[in-house]
Parts: C-alpha cells; structure tokens; sequence
C-alpha cells in the first residue's frame, strides 16, 4: 500500500480544525491566567486590595464609649456593616475592625484619620487560575486530554503547509528555533 500524502495532509487539516475549535476556550482560559500568574508579584489572581485614606469629620466618641452600634454606623459609609466581625483597641486611642473576607477598618481616634482595606475576591480570574492547580481528579483527566489535543494539533499542524514555506523550508526553520529558546532557557539559566 502506498503512503497518499494529500490525503495525509487532509487528515492533518480536518482533525487540526476540530480540535483547534474544540480547545480554543481552554487555550484562552490558559493562556490569559498564565500570564496572569508569571506576574504575580504585582497583580495577585485571586483578590483585589484596595486601599482608602479620608478623614472623618464628624466628633469621635471616648473610646470608652465606643460600642458596636457606633462601628457598625462607622461602616455604613462603605457597606460593610453586616460584614462586621470584631473590634478592638490595638493601643490607645486606634480602633481596628476586622470585617468577613479579610477587609479590614482602622480608625486614628486622635486625628481621625481612617485607612479602610478592602479585599473583593475576583471570581472569574481566580477561577481560571485555580486550574493551573489541578483541583480534582476529573480535571486531571480533562486537562491530560487537553495536552494529548495541543501534542495531535500541534503535530498536524506542522504537516498543513507545503514547500519552502512548510516543515522542508521557513517553518522548520522556526520550529527549529522555538525548540531552540525553551531548551537553551533550561540548559543555560
């Protein structure tokens, strides 16, 4: 039996364009939280820290007479009261609050002063990072399909163009040089 080489390469396009299609989302989700995780030093995936300064205006009570229905009034201005946890007095005259989720409310009862952190978890980009985790045995299976894909479409792939600029001509000469970098990265850094 002889090899039918266009019949070869139509095999390679049909099955490089299905699973091309099939992935696409996968390879989006992956791509956009891996960069998101190669810059973790400044953009954390999973929370959102944002920090507000103002001053109060209005007279602050002794901090004796400070109760939890005056902080609860205290966090009316940002919502946050049925986020309320506990408050105490870290030394004399600062309040802090700890709010559900991690946000947290200081009060300067001298100046009134008030640094207020909010921590929002990002739901959808937390999520598309978590999978880089591995969260389950079902997700092990989906993603050990998912690299089968990339190998059988990235193979296809290779085979789709012909002459010089194909695997004989310019794009073997890339291919070359993308195995080029990552191997000299690992060897060399």
């Amino acid at each position: 039996m002889k090899f039918n080489l266009k019949l070869f390469r139509k095999w390679c396009r049909l099955i490089h364009r299905d699973l091309s299609y099939f992935f696409a989302g996968m390879l989006l989700i992956y791509a956009v939280s891996g960069l998101v995780m190669n810059h973790r030093d400044r953009i954390n995936p999973h929370f959102s820290l944002t920090t507000h300064q103002y001053q109060l205006k209005e007279a602050i009570p002794a901090q004796k007479e400070i109760d939890k229905k005056y902080v609860l009034h205290l966090l009316e201005r940002h919502d946050e009261q049925l986020n309320y946890t506990k408050h105490y007095f870290p030394k004399q005259g600062v309040m802090k609050v700890f709010l559900k989720g991690g946000s947290n409310y200081t009060l300067d009862m001298n100046t009134g002063s008030v640094v207020y952190e909010s921590v929002k978890r990002r739901p959808i980009l937390g999520a598309m990072t978590k999978l880089h985790y591995n969260p389950g045995k079902w997700w092990t299976v989906f993603a050990d399909v998912f690299a089968v894909a990339i190998l059988v479409i990235t193979l296809t792939g290779i085979f789709l163009v012909r002459g010089n600029k194909g695997l004989w001509g310019r794009g073997g000469i890339e291919l070359a040089i993308g195995l080029l970098i990552p191997l000299s990265f690992l060897l060399f850094f």
